[in-house]
């Protein structure tokens, strides 16, 4: 559940962009993915929890939206009903693992605000950015993942999604 949250985080992404030429990617570039050992979870985070009891209640939400994962809930010591698909609150949460993710890369903000939006012409994620200004008119996963972030260099446990937060 740890490298899954990993292998979907932006800070991994921009990595894995840069490292691949094309369109293939071959097992020796993931084999060099700069892929987070399970140790680096055991660490503490800025606000003092280690980075599992971070991550794993945010993927739990994120996963866990049907009965056919029941499962997989109890395995990470869940026994409540699925969590509502609500897309706000699944922005916000991935968001927030994306902020968790940069501090565990060892990230500081301006590193994070050059992955998230990286001037022309090396752009991050052009496509992304394009579609929430459109849709929301502003590029709301760098609004959301630099507030998060900035939470946790503060020392708080990052919540964006807090107000929207259902069982």
């Amino acid at each position: 559940m740890l490298i899954m949250a990993n292998f979907n985080s932006l800070s991994l992404d921009w990595a894995t962009r840069n490292s691949v030429g094309g369109t293939d990617m071959s097992f020796f570039i993931v084999k060099q993915l700069p892929i987070l050992p399970p140790e680096a979870y055991l660490k503490q985070s800025n606000c003092g929890l280690h980075y599992a009891q971070m991550v794993a209640p945010r993927v739990l939400e994120l996963t866990y939206t049907s009965w056919e994962l029941q499962g997989f809930a109890q395995d990470l010591g869940y026994e409540g009903e699925p969590f509502l698909w609500n897309e706000e609150r699944r922005h916000h949460l991935r968001s927030e693992l994306d902020a968790i993710y940069a501090e565990m890369y060892g990230l500081d903000r301006e590193n994070l605000e050059h992955i998230l939006d990286a001037p022309e012409p090396s752009t991050s994620f052009p496509t992304l950015k394009k579609k929430e200004i459109k849709e929301f008119g502003e590029y709301r996963t760098k609004t959301y993942v630099l507030a998060a972030f900035d939470q946790l260099q503060r020392g708080e446990n990052p919540n964006l999604a807090s107000a929207n937060r259902q069982p």
